[in-house]
């Protein structure tokens, strides 16, 4: 993981390298397009007051609560307390691109969507407002973490979520076994740069042309750098889109020349 000050560093070349976040001097017409009408869509749907409520709630709770820890060979590797309050503060993606990933989903007409990392249910929820009749499959290792998301889904009727506890290792084999298909896939798990390659090439026995891959802290580290080059470079990625906090790759056949954009968000 790198420092505050390396990612300070590595966040201020993106900001002054990046596509200006506009459109301007973008020549592939999809790239245009998300630009417009995805990324600098401004509104909010009507029930991201519900779950943005939710999130100051958990913010403020001070409750401890027992952590599954799954170290870098996925088997358990300890349980440890933590408040509810410190889970929320660091594992919750803001707002920004919780509601980012929501238009993603929406605008793509995304219909089988796999997130990988619940947390506390914040994004997972916002998938579901955005696309109700969508099919919503959410794993979490940690059980204490997955109760209070499934509660949150139960309580506000968000009935188009199905939630997968274990450990990645095995939940996420045995759910593409019975899965014919992924339209988006947001990775959020192990941030580390083995386990997310075996997730990409996992997932990829389930792409389709219009699949979408979304790959969480990108930038993280130096492990995480690498996984994100590996998966941008990849022959069956057409288009991928650097966002610093998120990768987003695409395998649309009707690029003819492989792109790669890094923009401003």
């Amino acid at each position: 993981m790198y420092s505050r000050t390396e990612l300070a560093k590595k966040y201020l070349s993106y900001l002054l390298h990046a596509h200006n976040g506009k459109g301007h001097g973008v020549h592939s017409p999809f790239v245009f397009d998300f630009i417009i009408h995805v990324l600098n869509d401004k509104k909010k749907p009507p029930e991201a007051k519900m779950i943005e409520q939710y999130r100051k709630e958990l913010l403020a709770n001070k409750h401890f609560i027992e952590v599954e820890d799954f170290g870098a060979g996925s088997a358990l590797f300890n349980r440890k307390k933590r408040r509810i309050s410190s889970i929320a503060g660091t594992s919750l993606k803001k707002p920004k691109y919780a509601q980012l990933l929501c238009r993603i989903a929406k605008y793509y007409h995304c219909q089988n969507i796999l997130e990988m990392g619940t947390s506390l249910g914040t994004t997972t929820a916002y998938f579901a407002i955005c696309n109700p009749d969508a099919n919503i499959v959410t794993l979490e290792g940690s059980n204490s973490i997955a109760g209070i998301a499934e509660n949150f889904f139960r309580i506000k009727n968000l009935k188009n979520i199905r939630l997968i506890r274990g450990d990645f290792k095995n939940t996420l084999p045995e759910f593409l076994n019975h899965n014919p298909k992924i339209d988006l896939a947001f990775i959020d798990g192990n941030h580390k740069k083995e386990p997310t390659l075996r997730y990409f090439n996992l997932l990829l026995e389930k792409n389709h042309e219009h699949s979408i891959f979304i790959f969480d802290d990108i930038h993280w580290s130096a492990g995480m750098e690498e996984a994100w080059e590996t998966i941008h470079s990849d022959s069956r990625v057409t288009l991928s889109i650097d966002l610093f906090f998120l990768g987003i790759v695409f395998f649309k056949k009707e690029f003819m020349v492989k792109q790669d954009f890094t923009i401003r968000f």
